[in-house]
């Protein structure tokens, strides 16, 4: 695929979710400790996301970190715009930033 053909890909992932997460494995079997310890936040929360394993697609990978200008892996979404890796959703979560943010885009959230 071409670049722009992977950004479109993305791009439409984005839009038919509220919550993304591009991550290593999948939430019932992550592939690193990031992308755990981001599926337990969003599952704490009580939000549903969509998962997309860059694992199995080498150039949805490296297409998500140029999308996104960001080097790393996992990324959230929410409605389309990045959030950030699991560091931040950590504090945000600690803080309670990442429930209000999820609220505030309208978001469902269980809990």
């Amino acid at each position: 695929m071409t670049d722009q053909a992977i950004f479109d890909h993305i791009k439409s992932t984005l839009e038919a979710d509220d919550v993304v997460l591009y991550m290593k494995g999948s939430p019932v079997f992550p592939q690193c400790g990031f992308s755990s310890l981001a599926t337990k936040i969003l599952d704490v929360i009580g939000v549903e996301f969509n998962s997309v394993n860059v694992l199995e697609d080498m150039a949805v990978r490296e297409g998500i970190k140029e999308f996104a200008k960001w080097p790393t892996i996992p990324q959230l979404y929410v409605k389309g715009e990045l959030v950030g890796g699991s560091d931040i959703m950590r504090e945000m979560y600690e803080s309670g930033e990442l429930k209000t943010l999820l609220q505030e885009k309208g978001v469902k959230i269980a809990n």
